[in-house]
């Protein structure tokens, strides 16, 4: 699932990133890889998404959140054991 099928203040573990290598380095910069940790903030009508990474948050365009691959924190949390919860 993308972060685009996400639900509003959810929990989300990024597992890839499908986007060009300029995307990619700008998401890196901002904290955003595989294996963060990130919370919906918002989604808006146009598509464009809120995220909360490391207690910052971000405005993700439609296109550059379609290729944001991740599953939910919870599931992840369950497989490997970890009770952590976002703050």
């Amino acid at each position: 699932m993308t972060i685009l099928d996400g639900t509003v203040r959810h929990d989300y573990i990024v597992t890839d990133i499908i986007t060009d290598k300029a995307i990619m380095r700008r998401l890196e910069a901002l904290g955003i890889n595989s294996g963060s940790r990130l919370q919906m903030m918002n989604q808006k009508k146009n598509g464009t998404v809120i995220v909360k990474v490391r207690g910052t948050r971000w405005a993700i365009g439609r296109d550059i959140a379609g290729g944001i691959q991740v599953v939910p924190a919870e599931q992840m949390d369950k497989e490997k054991g970890d009770t952590h919860e976002n703050d």
